[in-house]
């Protein structure tokens, strides 16, 4: 991947350029007024209005609580294809530490992860397809809910998203503040792990701290479920495999009283894996871990093991396909089209479970050094029209008109070429 200051080229990016200021203003908007998760009513209601003022042909409200869900079909509908474009809308329960006009206005409330950005560029996207209407089909844009912690993807599902909206496959994106901006990364496979939650409850017997032989300690079982469970990762599940097992809070006792061993500990913690495989074998081998462990001092060990989201796995022609787009739009040198999966996770997992579908990697730079989810994180809004135009790419390429085989005209990257009036600088 090369750092260098990059150029965007071809229509759709050309055309949103011209309204970035306008979607710069809008999503400012939404920084400063961040709602959590099945919240997102001033959120919602601005999509509405925004789309609304593009002229896109349908408005659904209320799908999934508070999801809103686009639809712009295109000069023809012969094909009769569906395409899905999906924005995640919510906000993070955290503090903002920056000092911007823009800045949350809700004290412990912040776009942390740039949901705010995810969901300018897919205006901007709708207002394109509006404008243009260059494809032969249908898109969706689906705007979601919940995204951070709450599954709003899967409750979008169950509210029969897909049965309203029967889309032949569905895309998204998220910004990546470890890649350059106006580069682009996907795989062909899994971009994100599933995400499990462990609780482990430990009983023993309390007693006082000067008698602990009289005691069966659920402390010292704890440090040694701690400890063993170090060795799923590296001792049972295969070295070309990933797996990450993590024990994250202990609660066991009171503070003050430091002479009275507790009769119970509770352990919580993540797993996170790639394949439902792997994922099947850890559960097992923790399950028997806390159980034998705590049985050799006497005790016992109950394990809840909860799958919260599944891995997020790009189905192989969509990502193939979504690569291609991008190329078109910064060039096959700044498409990363073996990116690295993340041990993060993502909900639009579960839309990847029901349709074939894509989700990409947008760079664009950490500004002072801020990833996602940290106080001084904030979206770069240099890259809302370069995101906008990869989704409007993804429809007009998806679903070309007759005669625009890939969806109209090739947009190349150019770097270094002031000199071409068709190149736009990505900064």
């Amino acid at each position: 991947m090369n750092p260098q200051r990059l150029y965007a080229n071809g229509r759709a990016f050309e055309h949103i350029a011209r309204f970035h200021p306008e979607l710069t203003a809008f999503r400012r908007d939404l920084h400063a007024n961040p709602e959590l998760g099945f919240e997102e009513v001033y959120t919602a209601g601005r999509v509405q209005a925004a789309l609304k003022a593009c002229g896109v042909d349908e408005i659904h409200t209320g799908i999934g609580k508070t999801g809103v869900v686009g639809v712009i079909r295109g000069r023809s509908t012969a094909s009769r294809r569906m395409i899905g474009l999906r924005a995640d809308m919510d906000a993070l329960p955290m503090k903002e530490d920056n000092d911007l006009p823009w800045c949350s206005a809700k004290s412990g409330l912040m776009h942390g992860c740039g949901h705010d950005g995810h969901t300018a560029m897919l205006v901007g996207a709708a207002r394109y397809l509006a404008e243009t209407r260059n494809f032969d089909g249908t898109a969706v844009l689906i705007f979601q809910p919940g995204e951070e912690g709450f599954a709003g993807a899967r409750v979008m599902i169950e509210d029969g998203l897909f049965e309203r909206f029967p889309v032949d496959a569905v895309y998204a994106m998220h910004n990546w503040p470890a890649l350059p901006a106006g580069t682009i990364g996907i795989n062909r496979g899994a971009m994100m792990a599933a995400a499990d939650r462990i609780t482990i409850r430990i009983t023993g017997k309390g007693g006082h701290g000067a008698h602990a032989y009289l005691t069966v300690d659920p402390v010292v079982v704890a440090a040694h479920i701690i400890t063993a469970a170090q060795t799923i990762a590296s001792r049972t599940v295969r070295p070309i495999d990933a797996a990450v097992v993590s024990l994250c809070a202990v609660q066991a006792g009171d503070l003050d009283a430091f002479s009275v061993i507790p009769g119970t500990a509770t352990l919580v913690g993540t797993v996170r894996t790639f394949s439902s495989r792997v994922q099947a074998q850890v559960e097992q081998r923790l399950r028997e871990l806390c159980t034998q462990v705590a049985a050799a001092f006497g005790a016992t060990a109950e394990l809840a093991y909860e799958r919260i989201y599944p891995a997020t796995i790009n189905t192989a022609p969509e990502a193939q396909f979504a690569g291609d787009v991008a190329a078109a739009i910064v060039g096959e040198g700044n498409v990363d089209r073996q990116l690295e999966p993340s041990m993060g996770a993502e909900d639009f997992s579960f839309m990847l479970q029901k349709k074939a579908g894509a989700y990409l990697r947008l760079g664009q730079d950490a500004r002072g050094g801020a990833f996602l989810h940290n106080s001084r994180y904030d979206f770069n809004d240099d890259i809302l029209p370069l995101g906008a135009a990869l989704h409007a790419g993804l429809v007009e390429q998806g679903m070309p008109l007759p005669g625009q085989a890939g969806g109209g005209e090739p947009a190349a990257a150019i770097r270094g070429a002031a000199n071409d009036s068709t190149a736009t600088a990505v900064r």
